[in-house]
């Protein structure tokens, strides 16, 4: 095939979005059933546009014909965050200069003069990225002082693109890297972000307010971070879309880190257009892939990873999926990726001595405690880091890891690599496969401090140590809660996944808008 850049697929899909028609979701009536009152789907007082549903292609045809502003957009995007958020608790702050930055966008436009697709879309960042005037404090007390100097590069991208940055996004304390028994989506600065499908049900993952804020519509995109599923869990578990990047595509300077052999930021929205015009500016537009034409599925093969270990209501939400994929003309064959059990033994360890080398390199660059040790004994001297977990035995095993100058050490990060690469490049060269699809989730698990998480997800690690791309499109439902496809293929096959999703994201049609219920049951897969 040929090779295109992401920017070439990000133009291909724009035109057929535009041309062909964008996926449009299913914006159902937000009738809480008796519980917290919710907002008419995708309301946006005389916009004109439903903020549920409308993609960035569109909403610059509009700003281009003139009877749409970035301004108008923008404040929309306030609205909805001043009236919603109360309820799921997404959004630490909004930016004080967003209506300005917005304004700036207008007079860009007016003249002819944009600076591409993100100019004037309201963009919200996870409070890991550093921003400079706005406090980054990845959750925790300990930054919450003083905010950086400077903006992290994927922040001077955005901005250099014109994008309007809205605000900062909850996340699980120190990207769930503090406690062994943590509550994703709790930090000491922020609380608890509720899921916005079911309010007693977790968002998952440490982007899990980046995931909470796009499914409540409350910005056209968001940034998240993942080390292993914290972009993807949160984006399948609030059903919207996330794509983890191949391993440095974007660049980690400025984000708060937990592993450079893992880390990456990556882009986060209600459908595959807006992620990737997102991801092909996070990146400079770098990253050749080869490319399908967008919205092809005929004689595209794909490995169906069961995982049935997340229960028989997602393995049926799979079931279906993969019946869809048929009629569309793709053919799924099942698989089990080898090498998982050691890669599960492997990986923890080598992040903890990981972890204590980056964390204090960036640790040493913003005001609070200097060091790990110094940031535990805040912790033990702080009750706000204590209300929901006082647990931090990660931090506590990382300090006494050995170095990554170790030789044991540097054994395991080479036997990860190699493994994880070999899980996914032997499968797909085995059964001849254009991408690997499994489950990104169980269903939401409800949310509980006592007892922390529930969320043994082995879909997001081959591609999260491997370094390789991922992307979760929403699959359907189990009751009411959202159930991610999670895709992966080989390294800087970013564009090439991208265009596959828009295809799965278009015959799945699984969208719909969340009801804000106070509480669910269990039941059938759909």
């Amino acid at each position: 095939m040929r090779k295109r850049s992401l920017a070439t697929l990000s133009a291909a899909l724009v035109v057929g979005s535009l041309c062909a028609g964008a996926p449009q979701p299913r914006a159902e009536a937000a009738d809480s059933g008796g519980g917290v009152p919710a907002p008419p789907a995708g309301s946006a007082m005389g916009l004109g546009v439903d903020l549920d549903t409308v993609t960035i292609p569109e909403l610059q045809a509009r700003m281009a014909g003139g009877s749409l502003t970035s301004t108008a957009l923008t404040s929309a995007y306030l609205r909805r965050i001043k009236a919603i958020d109360p309820t799921i608790h997404a959004v630490l702050r909004t930016d004080p200069t967003a209506l300005r930055q917005a304004a700036a966008s207008d007079v860009r436009h007016r003249h002819g003069a944009t600076r591409g697709p993100l100019d004037g879309i309201p963009v919200l960042l996870k409070d890991n990225v550093n921003t400079r005037g706005l406090p980054t404090t990845a959750g925790s007390l300990a930054l919450a002082g003083s905010p950086p100097d400077t903006d992290a590069a994927l922040v001077t991208r955005l901005r250099d693109a014109g994008a309007v940055i809205l605000g900062k996004t909850n996340l699980s304390e120190w990207a769930n890297f503090r406690a062994e028994k943590p509550t994703s989506g709790w930090s000491a600065v922020g609380g608890q972000t509720n899921n916005p499908y079911v309010l007693d049900r977790n968002p998952c993952g440490s982007s899990a307010g980046s995931g909470a804020a796009l499914a409540a519509s409350l910005a056209q995109v968001a940034i998240g971070t993942e080390t292993d599923g914290s972009i993807v869990c949160p984006a399948g578990m609030n059903g919207v879309v996330g794509h983890k990047p191949s391993l440095g595509l974007v660049s980690q300077d400025g984000v708060v880190p937990i592993s450079a052999e893992q880390d990456t930021a990556g882009p986060m929205a209600r459908n595959v257009i807006d992620t990737a015009l997102t991801l092909s500016v996070l990146s400079g537009g770098r990253g050749e892939s080869k490319l399908t034409s967008p919205g092809g599925l005929r004689g595209k093969r794909i490995g169906l990873w069961r995982l049935p270990s997340l229960g028989p209501e997602v393995d049926a939400v799979m079931t279906r999926t993969a019946k869809r994929l048929r009629t569309a003309g793709a053919e799924v064959v099942e698989v089990t990726p080898p090498y998982q059990q050691r890669l599960a033994e492997l990986e923890f360890p080598a992040l903890l001595s990981e972890f204590h080398r980056d964390i204090d390199a960036y640790l040493a660059t913003r005001e609070g405690p200097r060091n790990l040790a110094e940031l535990i004994e805040f912790n033990r001297t702080h009750p706000g880091e204590q209300t929901c977990f006082a647990g931090q035995e990660l931090f506590e095993q990382a300090l006494a890891a050995p170095a990554t100058t170790d030789p044991e050490y540097r054994a395991m990060r080479a036997e990860l690599k190699d493994l994880s690469r070999r899980s996914i490049d032997e499968t797909m060269a085995t059964h001849h496969l254009d991408a690997i699809a499994s489950p990104t989730n169980p269903p939401a698990w409800t949310t509980d401090c006592a007892r922390g998480d529930n969320d043994v997800i082995p879909s997001s690690t081959p591609a999260a140590v491997a370094g390789y791309p991922s992307l979760s499109v929403p699959a359907g439902f189990v009751d009411e809660l959202p159930v991610g496809l999670l895709l992966m293929a080989g390294d800087h096959e970013d564009g090439e996944l991208l265009s596959l999703g828009a295809a799965a994201e278009r015959r799945l049609h699984a969208w719909r808008a969340p009801r804000y219920l106070p509480s669910v049951g269990t039941g059938a897969a759909r």
